[in-house]
């Protein structure tokens, strides 16, 4: 959507003479001691739950209007494009009212109530640049996509050899309307990689020959009055990358409440998280569920803003809360220079370097 938060000062502003000074104050203030006086969220706690993918899932994609990434040498990523949500929100299903209201209020964020997961935010894009840049691998690793929104993060990390990926979003309306249907298109996309990264040239080898044996079959099957695979009913339901992907939507202290009354409780080595940060009545839940969920070796990516005018988070009030806690180090892996600076941190318990 082509919306902004209720800030109270643009976020496109990047001279200090635009902006209003006291809300500039009040940052100053704010970041003295970032863990006193922190808002509590103006909403009830939501509570968590796991959404499955549909039995018949092939009417989520019906209309659908998809628009690919592509960065480098990373794999295409499709997600749904976002304009769509706005012009047909009265015919979806959503419980929440989320789709309405945000149309209603023009607004990406409504505290609470909507967390803002319908759009893909800068910072993601930032990250799969890192990702690409620094070749991060992921064969066989369990990954989180925390704050997931269109779950871009974890789709590449499921196309590049995860070997199970979780996707979380405060809101249900955003799991069933936009993650589950975006991890639908990218498992029909012919080029999906589902194998370790690292399995070399020998591998590039033999899809390419496979590519090309399904191409004739298709040919024949055609002249044979079939229609070609992709033209058939595909039963994404049973494709085996979606068997690999579970999907939960929730408030972060009850996801976290959910999930490690599992037996084994997970423990994931790669968690993404991007533009979570913004609200600071937010950093209790969100430490503690890094915290009690990362794996022992695991690393989190974290890519956020310097700081979110009108709500009053940012990074240097989160590096101060982290540093307060003592759990983790934060190491920047790329800062931007040009306009609102963006960052991307990684985190890792203490004693573990990057």
């Amino acid at each position: 959507m082509s919306f902004c938060f209720n800030f109270d000062v643009q976020v496109q502003a990047t001279n200090p003479d635009d902006v209003d000074r006291d809300d500039l104050q009040k940052v100053k203030d704010t970041a003295v001691k970032p863990t006193e006086g922190i808002p509590e969220p103006a909403e009830p706690v939501k509570e968590a739950k796991e959404h499955h993918p549909p039995s018949d899932p092939h009417f989520l994609l019906v209309d659908a209007v998809p628009e690919t990434v592509n960065i480098g040498t990373l794999p295409p990523l499709h997600f749904l494009n976002e304009t769509v949500f706005e012009k047909t929100s009265t015919e979806r299903e959503d419980e929440e009212k989320i789709l309405s209201r945000t149309v209603e209020q023009r607004s990406d964020l409504i505290s609470g109530v909507y967390e803002g997961g319908l759009k893909v935010w800068e910072c993601t894009y930032d990250l799969l640049e890192l990702i690409e840049k620094d070749v991060e691998t992921f064969g066989g690793k369990t990954v989180l996509d925390l704050g997931c929104g269109a779950g871009l993060l974890g789709i590449l990390a499921l196309k590049r050899g995860a070997g199970e990926v979780h996707f979380q979003d405060y809101n249900s309306t955003v799991i069933e309307q936009v993650t589950v249907p975006n991890v639908m298109l990218n498992c029909q996309d012919d080029d999906v990689d589902s194998e370790e990264d690292n399995e070399g040239k020998a591998k590039g080898k033999k899809q390419k020959e496979d590519g090309c044996k399904k191409k004739l079959t298709e040919k024949q099957e055609e002249r044979d009055g079939k229609p070609p695979p992709k033209k058939r009913a595909l039963d994404i339901s049973q494709h085996p990358l979606l068997a690999k992907c579970r999907f939960f939507s929730g408030d972060w202290s009850t996801f976290l409440d959910l999930v490690i009354k599992e037996d084994p409780q997970p423990k994931y080595d790669l968690i993404f998280t991007s533009e979570t940060i913004y609200n600071t009545s937010y950093y209790p839940s969100l430490h503690d569920t890094l915290h009690r969920l990362l794996a022992p070796d695991g690393l989190v990516y974290l890519a956020t803003k310097s700081h979110y005018f009108g709500v009053g988070g940012g990074l240097h009030l989160f590096e101060t809360f982290v540093g307060e806690k003592g759990i983790f180090s934060i190491d920047h892996l790329w800062d931007g220079e040009e306009g609102l600076q963006r960052h991307v941190v990684g985190l890792r318990f203490k004693g573990k370097g990057i």
